[in-house]
């Protein structure tokens, strides 16, 4: 078990895109509108229709003086060839002991809004799928025992979405990134009584694919305050919108008719998770009869109607069961999360490092999550075991490496 302990599965770590992506895989016909570099007013951005779009330097610091940081825009050739590069990546990946990687798009961003929000359609179900051919048979094609497939769908057309996720999972992928909130980007929630959604549910209980949220994939945050300071309103916003998302999910419909389905909710933290669920609890047991009436207060008039369809049978209704069947948690340093990890459950917690953004613990990855385990004294090896490998391998059907082929394990700061 000592052995097992030396290494760990990241559930959130960030490609960026490599610069011929799209341009390799869809016809020449369509380059002029398609994802490419260009530099517009002298920097180099994505462009895309209308779109021109720089990669954010915060979300390329990985190995750089934290001293150094900017939010300003970054070139590729500025940054380590890890970040898109998938063999330069498991060098990275050695260093801070990280086995096996499960990475979120970048320029599509959490989950495929960028192509959501393109005007020709026709031609973002084409970028849709060559992003998804090329994280399976490029990036995790270069070392498919190290890489686990995570999958955009166009979330324009459920339908299609279904296609997408058997397609993939037909070829291993069983990770599709999904938004936390889709309101904000004007698509029906998960509440939507045409059940919009459902053959995309249907699709993911069927290949037993994980609906993965990212923080931020509802292209909004709260704000504390319109003078707040935006990188520390980050410490707050997601802790708010991450249990917004897990309340969405505890109470909606998608578990109790598609009860197959599994979620992850990435880079929200799980400290908050014990209180929120027994909060959660609490308000699902005093006010069972009044949400079983369907009574409604409109947030804006604050005037009171009734709606059948918004009516919840919370009869027998279990929040922390309901939970440990469906849900689980990721985090990257959270020693509260830690000290009451048994609240959550040993078997619904993932660790992540969140390579290459500037929340990453890169090249230390491995170091840190020692240290966030090693606050609980309570914790087994076999727990330990759980939340740095066993869970993620089982939940994602994926089976890594036995160690990384013709390299020794290198634990040392990188330059």
């Amino acid at each position: 078990m000592a052995e097992e302990l030396e290494w760990l599965v990241s559930v959130d770590d960030h490609v960026l895109e490599p610069p011929n992506l799209w341009l390799d895989r869809i016809p020449s016909k369509h380059h002029d509108r398609a994802p490419r570099l260009v530099l517009h007013d002298g920097v180099q951005v994505w462009a895309y229709e209308d779109l021109r779009a720089p990669v954010m330097g915060l979300s390329a610091v990985a190995g750089t003086d934290k001293r150094q940081w900017s939010q300003r825009a970054k070139s590729y050739e500025d940054m380590r060839p890890a970040f898109y590069d998938p063999r330069a990546r498991l060098a990275e990946m050695d260093t801070a002991g990280i086995l096996a990687s499960l990475c979120f798009p970048s320029f599509p961003r959490f989950c495929g809004q960028t192509f959501w929000e393109a005007k020709d359609k026709d031609l973002a179900l084409l970028c849709v799928r060559a992003y998804n051919d090329w994280m399976v048979e490029e990036w995790c094609g270069a070392a498919p025992d190290r890489y686990i497939p995570l999958t955009i769908i166009p979330l324009w057309d459920p339908a299609e979405a279904a296609i997408e996720i058997r397609r993939n999972a037909a070829r291993g992928g069983h990770a599709v990134c999904f938004s936390e909130n889709p309101e904000p980007l004007g698509l029906p929630t998960i509440w939507d009584p045409n059940r919009y959604w459902n053959p995309v549910w249907e699709a993911c209980q069927e290949t037993e694919t994980v609906v993965c949220m990212h923080i931020g994939s509802s292209s909004r945050l709260p704000l504390v305050s319109t003078d707040f300071p935006s990188t520390f309103n980050q410490a707050w916003a997601a802790t708010v919108v991450s249990s917004g998302t897990l309340l969405t999910w505890l109470l909606g419909p998608v578990f109790r008719e598609f009860p197959g389905v599994k979620i992850a909710l990435s880079e929200g933290g799980i400290g908050w998770m014990p209180s929120f669920l027994e909060r959660a609890a609490q308000i699902a047991e005093r006010r069972q009869a009044l949400l079983a009436t369907g009574e409604y207060t409109n947030p804006v008039t604050h005037m009171v109607s009734y709606d059948r369809a918004r009516a919840l049978d919370l009869r027998g209704f279990d929040i922390y069961a309901e939970f440990r069947e469906h849900v689980y948690g990721c985090f990257i340093e959270d020693l509260h999360g830690v000290a009451n990890i048994r609240e959550i459950g040993i078997d619904n917690v993932m660790i992540e490092t969140d390579y290459p953004h500037s929340d990453s613990t890169w090249p230390n990855c491995l170091d840190v999550a020692r240290l966030q385990l090693a606050a609980n004294p309570t914790l087994t090896d076999e727990e330990k075991y759980k939340v740095l490998r066993d869970n993620a391998e089982r939940l994602f059907q994926f089976t890594p490496a036995a160690v990384p082929p013709s390299t020794e394990l290198d634990l040392s700061p990188s330059s």
